[in-house]
């Protein structure tokens, strides 16, 4: 389910999680290889808590969708029960209890285990379920939806996402909550929305209990532990390309960038040179700097042409 790209940014996360970890209480930054077993470690204990989280949020949103979906019910008894229910208040229409998109969630039984294991109902606040299923049903793509007597696959996965695009990740109250109330939000907020919409896309046969697979585990994992491992080594191989610019005030991210770059392109020999660059650039040019792009891209594109020459690259075909 999560991306090769998504892992790259939890490593990056991570990585950068243990240099914030490595200053000691006067501010003085500690050299990462001090102890490099517990170092590794902790690094991988850290990016685990990070995908773990990933996959909470994702599960979450999602729950909060279904449960903005089902309210109609709850409101459609709460009218009903009123001292003096008006004919309108007999009338909710409940249509999108019955959304057969929603219902393709709930019957998902890997999403009912991963949202019991995970006690994911605790972190629903009724109030904002209430909040956002009253700006949902105030809105013109709802009269449209209930206005249908119909119900076609379409029309259905619709009003679901507008639920998800609109209602929430519009709300910016809503988006102030989550981020109060999950530290890191803005970290995790580009790959969950990318998650959702993959799952919008192709919600067939999406099994919520394995967010990361076995291979993309170990390959988050090899990753993080060679960056630190080979530290000095590639310090080494990026400093005299960072030319006119002094390494110690290089943006901490991109620095973090460029050494998982030159650790893809020297010591993971199924992923080609281009496709390393190319992903380094994306990641620098969203969680970096304006500039991050094209400095990342300018290093490691000379980095690579050096060890092309020097004939230090080896990169061998994925077998299928």
């Amino acid at each position: 389910m999560i991306s090769r790209r998504n892992i790259r940014v939890k490593v990056m996360q991570s990585l950068y999680a243990l240099e914030a970890y490595a200053e000691n209480p006067s501010g003085v930054q500690k050299e990462l290889t001090t102890d490099l077993p517990a170092l590794e470690k902790n690094g991988i204990k850290v990016l685990v808590e990070k995908i773990q989280r990933s996959s909470d949020l994702f599960a979450l949103m999602l729950l909060y969708v279904s449960k903005v979906a089902q309210f109609s019910e709850t409101s459609a008894r709460q009218r009903a029960s009123k001292y003096l229910p008006t004919q309108e208040d007999l009338e909710v229409n409940t249509k999108i209890a019955g959304n057969t998109f929603l219902w393709e969630l709930l019957g998902n039984t890997t999403f009912l285990e991963k949202v019991k294991e995970d006690k994911l109902e605790r972190f629903i606040d009724e109030e904002w379920v209430k909040k956002l299923y009253q700006s949902l049903i105030a809105s013109e793509a709802y009269r449209e939806y209930t206005a249908e007597q119909s119900r076609n696959t379409a029309a259905e996965k619709a009003i679901m996402q507008h639920i998800w695009r609109t209602e929430m990740l519009e709300n910016e109250d809503f988006q102030e909550y989550v981020g109060d109330e999950w530290s890191g939000w803005e970290d995790d907020k580009e790959m969950v929305v990318m998650l959702i919409d993959n799952y919008f896309r192709s919600s067939k046969n999406v099994n919520f209990l394995q967010f990361i697979s076995a291979e993309k585990r170990e390959y988050a994992y090899s990753l993080l532990k060679t960056v630190l491992q080979k530290e000095e080594h590639l310090m080494e191989l990026i400093r005299p390309k960072l030319k006119n610019w002094d390494a110690e005030r290089v943006a901490l991210i991109d620095m973090i960038l460029l050494k998982m770059g030159l650790s893809e392109l020297l010591y993971f020999p199924t992923i080609p040179t281009k496709v390393t660059i190319n992903e380094y650039i994306e990641i620098a040019k969203n969680y970096s700097t304006p500039q991050s792009g094209q400095f990342v891209n300018g290093v490691l594109d000379n980095l690579l042409k050096e060890l092309l020459n020097e004939n230090k690259i080896r990169k061998i075909e994925r077998t299928k």
